[in-house]
Parts: structure tokens; sequence; C-alpha cells
């Protein structure tokens, strides 16, 4: 049996590689993915104080800190039985939108958008960032690093620094905003409107008026019928900070609708000896496997599944360019794998739009920005990452220490998924053994799609982590090598 493996695998946060397997006429038996790396975030939070872990889970990502940031201080309102003050929680929710602008501009700009603005066949050395600013000139380059900016400056004014924010506090958050702060979100807010808006337009133009771009979308290589799950307000519109988790079945009726203290009644996790990554199904549905339908407990998260397991969009523009997407793909909910990227320019308007709502919120220069806590206990914090939904639970002594710690990522829901949809990638577009770099790209598509963040999804492993260590001396010469 010939294999073929693509190690690494690119345009994505952490690392990973693909082994296909092809039979004797040259089409694909099985193809993996297997995540070598490990991060044990879980376990050396343990007997932390408590107010500490905002600012440890940070670490686990520097594209996602955020997201981290705000999961962990929810979690401590929970555990210390705090509701924070009005105004402190629209803060949290306009600095969150700041980083969904930043992260969903990386994503389709710099790692997904290559393969639609310079094409999949496009050779590898031209199919990056570099290739896109070749193909849509130097000017709209600049216009992608300048919001960019934008996003990351709107979450440094209130988190302390673009990367690995430190303004979360059980109870509230230690710094407002003044006029001047006020005014300067503002016009980012503003801008960002207009280039999401104008970023929906290339979308447009490059894929969604090229045939062969959306018979791609809607082939069954990149068809995975799934349950999907995202946060929702109490009008079951997308909300990315604060709601209920709600999960739809295949044909977009709801399954659940859980508050976040609650889902361990609802999600369950496993472990299997191939990844580092923990996989998560339906705990009513059960475990079949890797396949999809209605018998198996797979789901799917990220700007896709909170698209289909929402009601619609709490902004305007936003809701527009939802109804347009699914009046496109034939109703809801859709299941193409390659749609995640259309999804995502639309989350892009949606937190650009609430970004200004928020940013001119009478109530948003408030001080009133902290309440008092109470006794520590145990608390669950769920926010919707861009990849998906997070969720960070913390069981916490009577000395507030840490006893326990459960981390459930965004790219760890969709583990099962993203195993499937390279598999089926794979098969679909592999036969008789012709291969090049086009088709493995393809395969590449499947998992690229989901935005996915190894370096987050990798947290508890049982038993050892498997370890090579070799010494050499001053000349370069290997003396020793151990293995566990």
């Amino acid at each position: 049996m010939k294999t073929i493996t693509i190690d690494p695998i690119t345009r994505l946060e952490g690392h990973g590689k693909i082994t296909i397997f092809l039979n004797d006429e040259g089409n694909v038996e099985n193809a993996y993915l297997q995540v070598p790396e490990l991060r044990g975030f879980e376990r050396f939070c343990e007997g932390r104080k408590a107010e500490d872990l905002p600012i440890i889970t940070t670490r686990i990502c520097g594209v996602c800190p955020v997201a981290h940031h705000f999961a962990s201080t929810k979690a401590l309102d929970a555990a210390f039985h705090v509701e924070p003050p009005p105004a402190a929680k629209k803060l949290r929710e306009l600095m969150y939108s700041g980083y969904y602008i930043y992260d969903h501009i990386l994503h389709f700009y710099f790692l997904g958008g290559p393969d639609f603005v310079v094409g999949p066949d496009a050779p590898p050395a031209e199919r990056n960032i570099l290739g896109v600013i070749q193909k849509v000139g130097v000017d709209i380059a600049k216009e992608v690093i300048k919001h960019r900016a934008y996003g990351q400056k709107m979450t440094a004014i209130l988190g302390g620094k673009a990367t690995h924010p430190t303004c979360g506090l059980p109870g509230g958050i230690s710094k407002g905003l003044t006029e001047e702060e006020r005014q300067d979100m503002e016009q980012m807010a503003r801008a960002s409107v207009d280039f999401a808006k104008f970023s929906l337009k290339l979308f447009d133009d490059v894929v969604l008026k090229n045939k062969t771009y959306v018979d791609l979308i809607v082939s069954s290589p990149y068809t995975l019928k799934t349950y999907y799950m995202g946060t929702v307000d109490q009008n079951n519109r997308v909300n990315f900070y604060d709601g209920k988790v709600r999960v739809v079945d295949q044909q977009n009726r709801e399954f659940v609708k859980f508050a976040p203290s609650d889902y361990l009644d609802v999600i369950e996790e496993r472990v299997e000896p191939w990844t580092y990554t923990k996989l998560t199904y339906l705990k009513t549905v059960g475990w079949k496997g890797l396949v999809d339908g209605a018998t198996s407990g797979v789901y799917r998260v990220g700007p896709l599944g909170r698209l289909n397991a929402s009601e619609g969009m709490a902004t305007p523009l936003a809701q527009q360019e939802y109804e347009r997407m699914y009046e496109t793909l034939g109703g809801k909910p859709v299941h193409s794998t390659l749609a995640f990227h259309w999804a995502r320019l639309i989350e892009l308007l949606y937190a650009a739009e609430r970004a200004v709502e928020l940013s001119t919120d009478e109530e948003i220069t408030s001080t009133d920005l902290r309440n008092a806590v109470g006794p520590p206990g145990e608390g669950v914090g769920i926010v919707e990452a861009a990849r998906g939904t997070l969720i960070h639970h913390y069981q916490l002594d009577d000395d507030a220490l840490v006893k326990r710690v459960n981390l459930i990522v965004a790219t760890t829901n969709n583990a099962s998924a993203i195993c499937m949809s390279i598999r089926d990638a794979a098969k679909g577009l592999i036969h008789g053994g012709v291969v090049n770099q086009g088709l493995l790209n393809r395969v590449e598509m499947a998992f690229r799609a989901y935005d996915p963040c190894w370096a987050c999804a990798t947290h508890l492993a049982i038993g050892q982590m498997p370890l090579e260590v070799r010494i050499y001396d001053h000349n370069k010469n290997l003396l020793k090598t151990m293995r566990r």
C-alpha cells in the first residue's frame, strides 16, 4: 500500500501532518490527521491562584488569547458568584469585537483566502499572503494590514496590550474608556464595517462569480451532515460573548439549548491513541466513530456552526448577508465545509457593526467597572472563540486555589469533523494514483476552512508523552539517544 504524507500541513496555528493511504488501484483507502504537539495547560493550572488564570490561559495561544482571557474571566465570575456591572460587560464585548476583527481578517487574507484569491493550483511559493498582494495590489494589501491593526489596537486600548490581555477580573474589568479612547474605538469600528463590506464584495467577485469555485464549495468531498453548535442571545441571534449554547440537527431543528453550567450534560469527551487532541460528541446521541448523520454525535462549531445554530444575526448588514448566503446555498443548514469562509466574513461584518453599537453606547464610558466577589466555588465560562465554542471549567478550594481545570477548545469540538473532512476530501479527489500539488492542497483546504488551532486544542494526555532526547558533543557528534 502506497502512502503520501503532507508534513507539515500549512497555513494554520499549530502543527500536524496528514498521511494518505492508497490501495493497489491508486484510490484512497483512508487518510489520517495526526497532531503531535502537547501543551498541558489543564494540568499546570492546578494549584494556582484563581485570579491568575485569565493571565496564564491567554498563553495557550497568541492568535486567540482574548477568547481564553474572557472564557477564564467568565468562569471566575461564576466561581465567585458575581455578576459584573453592565458597563463592564459591554466593555468586555467591545474588546471582544476587536479581537474578532483582527482574527477573521487574519484567516481570510493570510491563511484561507490564498486558496481562492491566488488559486488552489498555484505553486506553493505563491499560495500565501504575498501571492494575494500580487493578485489584489499593494493598495488593498495596505488596507488589510491597517484594519487588522485596528482590531488589535481596539483590544490593546482595553486589554493593556494587543496580545495576552490583562484586563479581565472576577466581577468586572480593570480599565474603562476615556472619551478620547471611545472616539478612537468608534472611528476604527466604522472603518472596519466598510472594510468588511469590501471583503464580502471581494469574496463575491473572486469566489461566488466563479462557477468552478461554487461547484467546489457544494461538492460531496467537502460536505458533512453533522449537528451544529453556537452561542445565541435570547432571540436566537448569534452572540460571541454571552448567551446560551444552541445545537441544531441536520434538518435545522433545535436539538438542545443549554446554559454554560450544564455543558457536561450535553458534551462528552474521549481520547484516541493516535492524537493528543480530545474528541467531543453529543452525549445523548453517542459516539459512533468518524461518521456523520443523525445517529452520530459529531457536531461542528465556528463561523458556519454558529450561523447554522442561530436564527440570524443581531445587526442589520450582517443579517442581509446571512440571508443571502442561505438563499445562494440552498437553505439552512448549509453542510458545505468550504462555506466556513463565507460565514467568517459575515461574522467580520457583524463584529464591526457590534463594535460601532458598543462604542456609541452612552454607558460605555462609565466608571462602574467591578462588583465585589463572593466565596470561591465552581464556575464555567463559555465564549465563542473565532474558531468556535470555547469552554473553561474551574473548581476552586476554600482558599481560592485551583483544584481542577477542564478546557474544551473550539478546535477540540471540531477535531472529529476535521478528520472526517480530510478523509472525505482525499477520497473524493485522488483517483488512480494521480497526485499533484494542486490535489494535495485541496485536501489541506478541508482542514483550513475550520481555521484550526492545534496549539489550543492539545491540553491533556492520558499516560506518558513520547520523548526522544539526543545528546551531542561540541563538534555536533551524536553521543547518546534516550527514548521514553
